[in-house]
């Protein structure tokens, strides 16, 4: 659950904020007590996570015995 903290303490202490947030903390800062922004870890794509998505796109079927300009027209009609 998120920790609210209003928008002066947060520009305060932002260094503090930003390593908590690295270990998994998240905050919802306000202004007047309304939120206004959340202070969240980034979502990181992993390595393995590519890889795997490579390796996806390699094992998609050819497709064969259409030549580049049929693959042409058909962009041009807007078919894809």
């Amino acid at each position: 659950m998120p920790i609210e903290i209003g928008s002066f303490e947060a520009k305060a202490q932002l260094s503090r904020l930003l390593r908590e947030v690295q270990r998994g903390q998240r905050f919802t800062i306000t202004s007047r007590g309304r939120p206004v922004a959340a202070l969240v870890p980034c979502a990181e794509t992993g390595a393995a996570d590519v890889l795997s998505a490579i390796e996806g796109m390699r094992s998609l079927a050819k497709v064969r015995g259409v030549s580049a300009e049929s693959v042409s027209q058909w962009v041009s009609e807007g078919r894809r």
